[in-house]
């Protein structure tokens, strides 16, 4: 029998036995999940981002925004008094990578779409301190100025498709949205109309209020705007909230 001296003293042998153990470790709390059918709920309204959301949170990830603001919210009465329904597994399954976060110096966004005016997040953007005055958060002028590049988003939508994102481009596959999402959410995921679908809800909502151009702002408000508005949590809340009352 190896002596704990010995393996103590053996740099080599010592991380060889820690990585071992850490991969069956790994392995007894992963593998099971494979195998567990309601691992993801199945919640409905959950689908994959239009084209123009999916380049706002392209935007997003680009500023560093992940490292301020979280996207979950923890089962805890403080967080849903706060927050909102708790986030749910299912809300995060065509997000690659996940936004889950790992530290809040701003607040959790998970349920922030729809709770201000596309204004309000433009000015908080552009200035947060226009809107909140003690915000430390920096300013994003240049969103406001910068055209959105969206020359690459199909490309985009494809790379995404290969992770399993159910992005159409075959007749079999946007029958399929259709089924499962419907006709008007089907038409949105279409890879061969990306372009036009994004220029047509940029200037339909103009969320940066400049219906000339479609710039950065654009995209990330519509991306915020989205977050946590697709699944009817009324459904949920009464039956969850009332263990806590």
């Amino acid at each position: 029998m190896i002596k704990h001296e010995s393996i103590e003293t053996n740099a080599g042998l010592l991380i060889v036995l820690t990585m071992i153990v850490i991969s069956i470790g790994g392995l007894v709390e992963i593998v099971p999940l494979f195998f567990i059918n309601d691992t993801v709920e199945k919640v409905d309204g959950v689908r994959p981002y239009t084209p123009l959301e999916l380049r706002g949170r392209d935007i997003y990830q680009r500023e560093g925004c992940y490292l301020c603001h979280s996207q979950m919210i923890r089962p805890f009465r403080d967080e849903w008094l706060r927050y909102g329904h708790y986030s749910l597994a299912a809300e995060s399954q065509y997000d690659h990578p996940f936004q889950w976060g790992s530290k809040r110096t701003g607040p959790d966004l998970a349920r922030v779409g729809g709770k201000y005016s596309n204004a309000w997040h433009v000015a908080h953007l552009n200035n947060p301190r226009d809107v909140v005055p003690q915000s430390i958060m920096p300013n994003y002028p240049w969103l406001m100025t910068t055209d959105l590049d969206y020359s690459d988003v199909q490309d985009r939508m494809r790379a995404l498709k290969k992770t399993g994102v159910p992005y159409s481009e075959t007749q079999a596959e946007y029958d399929r949205n259709v089924a499962k999402f419907g006709a008007d959410v089907a038409d949105k995921l279409d890879i061969l109309h990306a372009e036009e679908n994004l220029m047509k809800q940029a200037l339909n909502n103009d969320y940066d209020g400049q219906r000339s151009r479609i710039t950065e702002m654009d995209a990330l408000v519509a991306y915020l705007q989205v977050l946590g508005t697709m699944v009817d949590f009324s459904r949920y809340d009464e039956g969850y909230f009332a263990e806590f009352r």
